[in-house]
């Protein structure tokens, strides 16, 4: 064989190696399930973002330890949009466009969930919204499985009227879509339940806002002819910690005036100095001190993994039960196709960790049931109430342009169906 043979000859075996390698790089690639994960790990937000970051990742190891879904290994694709409302639409093509991931799970406040609506939508993409919201909107690509008004706002508010006796209000929020739409909803529901509008406050602050004093100030005063007070929190992020602090240096204790939040659960009081906020109270959907079997091994999965001081939440059970449906979506539907996924979400059932099971509905929201806790001195909630399973509602009732409205992507392929004029419309926020 001459030289330039042998050369040749190498050369074409290294050619097949190389294509060999290729070839068996691009399988495994292939073979990868990626999972955007879009939340905030750095600014205002990280204080209650950065754990659903680490839920997701442990729930993908947890499914990878199982074998995968339809034989492949989950790949998660973490990404900071820095509490930066314009960077979480940044962050959402990225992971769509250049990243190809199947789905996504993430966002917090609703503003950052607004964002990269329009960046999903446009994509077909797939989102997983794990956190109480406002409601008063339904999109194709989104599964809402966080609380709707009806499954955390209006029970709240009952409570407080019926067990608490409170008469006057004092709406408490910061200063976006989540907060002010909500509160749109609960003055109106207020009054419907024969509340003076002039028995019910409405300040709203900017994130970040750390000077309570005035405000708090101001909902002390409210009480000054005798009625009962009572705060509705819809505070977000570490604002939460100067209120708090401010409500306690003021010395208003929950016999005083209760404040119910909807943002706080264990994470953020993690924070805090709980003690003199005993007997305050949030409401949510899930609780750590839920006592099911179920519960007791998340728990236990979730402090071998992240250290015994950490904590679970509302949220992160959202998570759960998002992710656990979306792989048995998955499976049903053999493909990661997010077209034939959402089709295999409706109907989709999956045992909650308080008890009971959540189901998706026809309008992208699960069925959940509605707790209100105490908080305890060790930043941990008494269950003092506690609901069967609500079905979620994308539109409310207790507002005239939407009480009309109906969500039904599985057999009506509309999120905004007027059922007085039988067709299906498109509504834009006020906010």
């Amino acid at each position: 064989m001459t030289s330039f043979t042998r050369r040749a000859a190498l050369c074409g075996a290294t050619a097949l190696v190389s294509v060999s390698l290729f070839g068996k790089l691009a399988v495994a690639q292939e073979e990868t399930i990626k999972i955007g994960v879009l939340h905030s790990l750095s600014g205002t937000m990280a204080i209650s973002e950065t754990t659903l970051k680490d839920t997701m990742e442990m729930l993908i190891d947890q499914q990878n330890e199982k074998g995968g879904v339809l034989g492949k290994k989950l790949e998660a694709v973490v990404v900071d949009p820095a509490s930066d409302w314009p960077l979480f639409a940044e962050k959402a093509r990225e992971l769509l466009t250049v990243q190809d991931v199947d789905v996504i799970f993430g966002c917090w406040t609703s503003v950052s969930r607004k964002s990269v609506l329009p960046v999903i939508e446009e994509l077909n993409g797939l989102m997983f919204y794990p956190v109480q919201y406002e409601g008063e909107e339904s999109s194709k690509n989104v599964f809402y499985t966080g609380a709707a008004p009806n499954q955390q706002a209006i029970p709240a508010v009952d409570y407080y009227l019926e067990e608490l006796g409170v008469e006057k209000f004092a709406l408490l929020g910061t200063d976006y879509v989540y907060p002010r739409t909500t509160n749109k909803i609960l003055e109106q529901y207020l009054k419907d339940k024969g509340i003076a509008e002039s028995d019910i406050f409405v300040n709203y602050t900017p994130f970040g806002h750390s000077d309570w004093s005035k405000i708090v100030a101001d909902v002390v005063a409210l009480g000054a002819d005798g009625k009962k007070v009572g705060v509705v929190s819809t505070i977000n992020g570490d604002a939460n910690i100067g209120f708090y602090k401010e409500l306690a240096a003021a010395g208003v204790s929950a016999d005083d005036i209760p404040v119910i939040a909807f943002s706080v659960g264990e994470e953020e009081l993690s924070g805090l100095d709980t003690s003199n906020l005993v007997g305050h109270l949030a409401a949510w959907n899930y609780f750590q001190s839920a006592d099911t079997d179920a519960n007791a091994q998340f728990i236990e999965a979730w402090k071998a993994r992240m250290g015994d001081d950490r904590v679970t939440n509302d949220p992160m059970e959202a998570h759960y039960i998002g992710f656990n449906m979306w792989v048995n979506a998955v499976e049903a539907a053999g493909t990661t196709d997010v077209d034939a996924v959402r089709e295999a979400m409706y109907g989709q059932t999956f045992p909650n960790l308080t008890g009971g099971t959540a189901e998706m509905l026809p309008n992208h929201h699960l069925s959940k049931p509605v707790l209100i806790g105490e908080i305890r001195e060790d930043g941990q909630f008494d269950i003092i109430s506690q609901t069967d399973p609500v079905p979620g509602d994308a539109w409310t009732d207790f507002l005239p342009e939407s009480a009309v409205l109906k969500s039904d992507w599985k057999d009506l392929g509309c999120g905004m169906y007027n059922t007085e004029t039988k067709t299906c419309v498109q509504i834009k926020s006020n906010y």
